[in-house]
């Protein structure tokens, strides 16, 4: 025989001396069982105990372990971003600044209440010194927003096309903010133009207003 054909006769495993372990078996008495039963027995537990683990703590423990992984990538970039926003902090306050500043050339473009006649008085002379004939000037209501108000004017106007023009040139060009919108041109006689539209102006809320505005959207919600 080769020493082949020895190895080989050495290394193979009785499978029907296996089967007749596992026959005949004394469930009371386990110690006295060949080693292949207790071999498969200690394996099936050792598999047993490592599923039960695994489904009632191990695997909590993992999407525990999941979430916290999570949660660090998540304060990870927090502090990138907060570290960045530390290093720009000078850049952000002056960029703060220069809208707090615009923001207060604006605010100062819109009249408060008591100088909404003189700016309505204006809006007429502009037209008058253009020699345009008012035939309605009719304020209305406030619509009041979070810290303005708009007032719409109903206007009809009557002129030249070029004296028109002059006009909203002349209104475009003021220090406080007006509009003009809903805009309708018809031709009347000997080349005069009718326009009928709405000029429409703002002026900021004092803080009177501004408290009353919040109190009434507080008992809207």
């Amino acid at each position: 025989m080769s020493k082949k054909e020895v190895g080989a006769s050495s290394l193979s495993i009785d499978f029907k001396r296996i089967a007749r372990d596992f026959k005949g078996l004394d469930p009371n008495d386990p110690g006295v069982w060949p080693l292949a039963p207790r071999v498969a027995i200690l394996v099936f537990l050792l598999v047993a105990v490592v599923a039960a683990a695994w489904w009632f703590d191990w695997q909590d423990q993992v999407d525990l372990l999941a979430q916290r992984e999570a949660e660090e990538l998540k304060l990870r970039e927090e502090w990138k971003t907060k570290k960045h926003q530390a290093i720009n902090l000078d850049e952000y306050r002056q960029q703060l600044a220069e809208i707090d500043r615009q923001f207060g050339a604006l605010l100062r473009q819109l009249p408060n209440r008591t100088e909404m006649e003189s700016l309505l008085s204006e809006i007429n002379q502009a037209g008058l010194g253009r020699g345009l004939q008012f035939d309605l000037f009719k304020p209305g209501g406030d619509a009041v927003k979070d810290f303005y108000a708009e007032m719409p004017i109903t206007v009809t106007i009557l002129g030249t096309y070029h004296d028109l023009g002059s006009f909203a040139s002349d209104i475009s060009k003021m220090p406080r903010i007006v509009t003009l919108n809903n805009i309708a041109l018809d031709s009347a006689k000997d080349g005069i133009i009718k326009l009928n539209g709405t000029a429409t102006t703002y002026r900021y809320l004092d803080e009177e207003e501004v408290a009353k505005n919040r109190q009434a959207a507080k008992k809207g919600k």
